[in-house]
């Protein structure tokens, strides 16, 4: 065990973690790096330069004559996967903390940074992108030493790129981050921070032993689903797997047993042996919830039976996403689905259309509210549809975050106006350094889930970042929004949204339809409806064809014969007629601003 290490690297999103992980496997020659980010290895990853999915490896290093075994744990950036962040640091004894010489200290650095001191893991601060031109490796020293209390000696330059500094962090992670302690004699105790989806072997699972030793063909216990596996194959993760008849104390490994469902192996879950099973499962564990909810629909009807079992393989990689069958007057039949976040929005819609080529419509991405009725009873709704009527409703509560954000002083006036137009109140702001600032408020989540994001890189020139967590639920004035075209309402485009923004909201809705719905042969009446009451109107106006333009000279009573008779046809089409609502509606709604 005195020879083992077990690290990760955090960081905020783009701070070059994927690239230093590379450099590390060049130098302990684990493999040989023949493209950028060899541990990202999803084309979607490769293409937007963010890393998805956590992934370890294990490293053999020579320091002084002795050998020792490094597991990295590489983790993601993103503010959507900060739960899978935790598992990993939970699995560690120390941590890289990477920051940027361009950018300096950011969000999600913070938030990560106070995550691992919370397992009180051993933190070496690493300069990342010392070899750029507009590095200033003086200021972010600075701000490193205010966040740390750390001496200046102490922090490591590096670069990915030019692979300086790589043999120091080696050299400090032998040196300054503890070995792995724990009882080899005592009964399994591991802790799964991580689970891959293989077509042939079914969920591997990546475990760290805290206590104990398990070998192969052993019957393991998951602890929180109760499920029972044989432990068919164990090993260490190289690049690729190798197996392994026995793994012990500080090992990070993975176990197949032949699982089928992603769901039955959650991450930050206990593994344990049933024949001597531990007293206690590692604390800290807890179900991912999704937090923002989307109706998804083929565009083709008949594709419902395939965009089922694409969902299905895609939760077989990602347990995080969940959907259950919806139907809407609009759309036809889809899944109303829930992700961790936005950028896993986007990123399970672009894996749809690239792996199983399908083409789908997602609606108006939402939150989950709690209803409360006049007899005090509690509903969940996830979709503006199951409302119930609003005479039954009591009160509503939405979700609220308390969310970070850092910038540079020059744009603190814009950001407060943003915020403060999105429902926020400051909690308080505090100087990181020189002219950066962190701003703490309490915010729906409601009000970010769209827009928010954009809107703040867009008035700091790039420059502010944000971060969030959720804390519990608030009562609120909200109000379901309809959208009526020729009276009929359009399920799809329903919303949720405040009081003192519906009027707003319903008029600025209709004026965008009316610039996207195509004319058709009668007048079609666009109307935002709260309840009973229109708050707003337009008219697309009908296309007329001139069936007089045959009439030449002759008496005036067969023009008007034959627009009498026009007259008539438009009144029975707008009986009959339906209006197609067009995919680029829907989206438009996304950016109403």
């Amino acid at each position: 065990m005195n020879h083992i290490r077990n690290f990760c690297i955090i960081a905020h999103i783009d701070h070059g973690k994927s690239t230093l992980a590379d450099r590390l496997l060049e130098y302990t020659q684990t493999i040989k790096v023949t493209e950028g980010q060899m541990l990202d290895d999803m084309d979607l990853e490769k293409e937007r330069g963010i890393t998805i999915k956590s992934h370890a490896i294990q490293m053999n290093y020579r320091l002084d004559g002795e050998d020792y075994r490094l597991n990295l744990i590489d983790t993601p950036g993103h503010v959507d996967f900060s739960y899978e962040v935790s598992r990993s640091i939970a699995a560690c004894e120390g941590c890289l903390l990477l920051v940027d010489a361009t950018q300096g200290v950011q969000a999600q650095t913070i938030s990560n940074l106070y995550m691992a001191i919370d397992h009180s893991l051993e933190i070496i601060p690493v300069l990342s992108k010392c070899d750029m031109v507009n590095a200033m490796p003086e200021e972010v020293e600075d701000e490193i030493i205010d966040l740390l209390g750390c001496d200046r000696s102490e922090i490591i330059h590096a670069s990915g790129k030019t692979g300086e500094g790589v043999e120091e962090v080696l050299n400090a992670v032998v040196t300054r981050i503890p070995a792995p302690k724990g009882d080899p004699e005592a009964p399994l105790q591991a802790l799964v921070f991580d689970s891959v989806f293989n077509p042939f072997r079914g969920i591997i699972a990546y475990f760290k032993i805290v206590n104990g030793s398990l070998k192969t063909g052993e019957e393991v216990l998951f602890v929180n689903t109760k499920k029972k596996y044989n432990a068919d194959e164990i090993g260490v993760l190289k690049m690729e797997l190798q197996p392994r008849p026995i793994l012990s104390c500080g090992d990070v490994g993975y176990i197949v047993s032949g699982i089928k469902t992603a769901t039955e192996v959650k991450v930050g879950d206990t593994l344990t042996t049933v024949e001597n099973p531990c007293s206690e499962a590692i604390a800290g564990f807890e179900e991912v919830k999704p937090m923002v909810f989307a109706g998804v629909y083929p565009i083709e009807t008949e594709d419902f039976e395939q965009l089922r079992a694409s969902l299905e393989k895609l939760r077989l990689n990602d347990a995080s996403l969940s959907f259950q069958p919806e139907s809407s007057v609009a759309l036809g039949f889809g899944f109303r689905c829930g992700f961790l976040g936005l950028l896993h929005m986007e990123i399970i819609q672009e894996r749809l259309d690239r792996e199983f080529a399908m083409n789908v419509i997602t609606t108006v991405p939402n939150v989950s509210y709690q209803v409360y009725d006049k007899h005090g009873n509690m509903k969940e709704v996830h979709n503006p549809a199951g409302m119930p009527d609003q005479t039954e409703i009591d009160h509503i509560e939405e979700p609220y975050i308390k969310a970070s954000i850092i910038t540079r002083t020059d744009y603190i006036g814009n950001i407060m106006t943003l915020c403060l137009g999105k429902r926020g109140e400051l909690i308080k702001q505090e100087y990181v350094s020189g002219n950066r600032v962190e701003l703490h408020y309490y915010m729906p989540l409601a009000e970010i889930v769209i827009d928010f994001y954009d809107k703040l890189k867009s008035i700091s020139k790039g420059y502010a970042s944000f971060d969030y967590h959720p804390v519990g639920f608030r009562p609120s004035r909200l109000v379901k929004l309809d959208i009526l075209l020729n009276g009929e309402p359009v399920d799809a485009l329903s919303t949720l949204t405040h009081v003192d923004n519906s009027v707003t909201f319903g008029r600025r809705m209709c004026e965008k339809l009316k610039e996207l719905l195509p004319r058709q042969q009668f007048d079609i009446a666009i109307q935002a409806a709260i309840g009973a009451k229109i708050i707003a109107r337009e008219t697309v106006k009908q296309v007329r064809k001139d069936v007089t333009a045959k009439c030449y000279g002759g008496d005036v009573s067969r023009k008007r014969k034959l627009l009498e008779k026009q007259k008539r046809g438009k009144k029975r089409m707008k009986e009959i007629g339906n209006v197609q609502v067009p995919q680029k509606a829907f989206l438009a709604v996304l950016k109403l601003d």
